[in-house]
């Protein structure tokens, strides 16, 4: 090989030594950028998951915790006949609870005859303090009176230290003749479902004591 070729392939050899301290920066801070955004996602993604886990946990509480509780006796009016004609309980929120508007309370009435939902009767139902003059109708429940509300309202928003008491009129074809079983079941929008099972007495009189 002439001497002049030897020379040429010199001249095109590229000898790459070792980064410039302009490489070293430029590869320093990309990797910078890179772990910061890696780590905001992370901690992003974090704080999302903790955040779900206290929605999730606040809502199994109050989904497993009663927010309505009874209060007194059961009562159920006869018709002069065999059967009830209407049961009364009154209800109120459990110790430490929030409001709750029944007018999106779901009842439900059972016995060994019929299971069906009974409708609110927001026209029949006494939101001012009085007693309610109307008894309610078939598959319907009314709010028949506030007891130690804070005046009148036209919503059916029970509060804390106030109670409502509630009239009920079973379905069209329940058996709520002498010696039978029957459960009503309170479910709030939010809460526990409270449910009531009474026996009708042997004799029925105007007004009976359930147990």
């Amino acid at each position: 090989m002439r001497f002049t070729e030897v020379k040429k392939m010199k001249r095109l050899t590229h000898y790459d030594e070792g980064f410039t301290g302009l490489e070293a920066a430029i590869v320093l801070i990309a990797f910078v950028v890179v772990a910061a955004v890696f780590s905001y996602v992370v901690l992003g993604a974090g704080f999302f998951t903790t955040q779900k886990s206290q929605e999730t946990v606040h809502t199994a509480v109050g989904q497993a915790s009663t927010s309505l509780e009874l209060v007194g006796n059961v009562y159920g009016a006869g018709s002069g006949s065999s059967a009830l004609k209407y049961i009364q309980i009154t209800v109120a929120c459990t110790a430490g609870g929030g409001s709750l508007d029944l007018s999106k309370l779901t009842v439900t009435y059972r016995d060994n005859e019929v299971f069906n939902e009974i409708a609110y009767d927001v026209t029949n139902s006494q939101l001012d303090g009085t007693e309610a003059t109307n008894s309610p109708t078939a598959g319907k429940w009314i709010v028949s009176q506030v007891l130690n509300g804070k005046g009148a309202t036209q919503t059916a928003l029970l509060e804390p230290g106030t109670q409502f008491t509630l009239q009920l009129h079973p379905p069209s074809g329940a058996n709520t003749n002498v010696n039978q079983q029957f459960t009503i079941e309170l479910k709030p929008a939010i809460g526990a479902v409270l449910p009531i099972t009474r026996t009708v007495p042997a004799a029925i009189q105007s007004n009976n004591e359930l147990y």
